[in-house]
């Protein structure tokens, strides 16, 4: 018999939207190999991720308390090893640049497929990046407009 606990992926979701993380548990559910936990805000992501350990955490830039960039860098601190995407609605190619130079492994827009996310986590769970087709083409043809933008360059 296979080790469930070896197949199982346990994927941590931080967003202030409930009909998000309704969204995101519906997705998942349809992929027995994902668990999904899942917080509202920064503090509690951060409590929930140091808890649970998860495997990937999906991360929004924008909670109530501080940035989603603010809770990777905290996990980081806590965990340097951590696997995070993450997954805004905001597909301004500098802030792409920005969460992967702070060592993000992956970035969605939640505009992208859905399919996509499932993809993503399976993704950067085995050790990979992932970036989606739409946003890294933006990044790879919005080099000018990516220096401009102050949002490449905060730390």
């Amino acid at each position: 018999m296979q080790d469930k606990s070896k197949t199982t992926i346990k994927v941590l979701v931080v967003d202030d939207h409930p009909v998000v993380l309704s969204g995101c548990r519906s997705l998942f559910a349809s992929d027995s190999s994902l668990k999904i936990s899942d917080a509202s805000d920064a503090r509690s992501g951060h409590q929930t991720y140091l808890h649970k350990k998860p495997d990937v955490t999906l991360i929004d830039i924008n909670l109530p308390d501080v940035s989603g960039f603010e809770l990777m860098r905290r996990i980081r601190k806590d965990d340097p090893d951590a696997k995070i995407i993450i997954f805004s609605m905001n597909d301004d190619p500098a802030f792409v640049v920005r969460a992967i130079d702070m060592g993000a492994q992956g970035y969605l827009s939640k505009g992208d497929d859905p399919r996509l996310l499932v993809k993503a986590v399976h993704k950067v769970a085995a050790g990979e990046n992932f970036v989606s087709p739409q946003m890294a083409e933006a990044v790879t043809f919005s080099g000018a407009t990516i220096k401009a933008n102050p949002a490449s360059q905060m730390t």
